[in-house]
């Protein structure tokens, strides 16, 4: 399953209160971007992984709902066996 994250047609302005400033700002200053830039960057990462993270929880949740489930040892020797690992 893809995930998307909606679009804005619009950008609004937020305020935002951040001890990062200099980190940012330094970033900022050594990737020739803005510090707006900079800031959406971070946002947008987070929430593409905070989605994606959520979706994959609501997946697994659905699966043990529907029985899609394996004993925490026959998980952990797959692994192990795929890797090569000896348990």
């Amino acid at each position: 399953m893809e995930h998307t994250m909606p679009q804005r047609a619009v950008s609004e302005p937020i305020t935002i209160r951040t001890a990062k400033v200099a980190e940012i700002d330094a970033l900022a200053g050594a990737m020739d971007r803005s510090r707006n830039y900079i800031v959406n960057q971070a946002i947008e990462q987070y929430l593409e992984a905070n989605t994606w993270q959520m979706e994959r929880i609501r997946d697994g949740i659905a699966a043990a709902r529907d029985g899609k489930v394996a004993p925490a040892d026959q998980v952990f020797s797959g692994i192990a066996a795929k890797h090569g690992w000896s348990r």
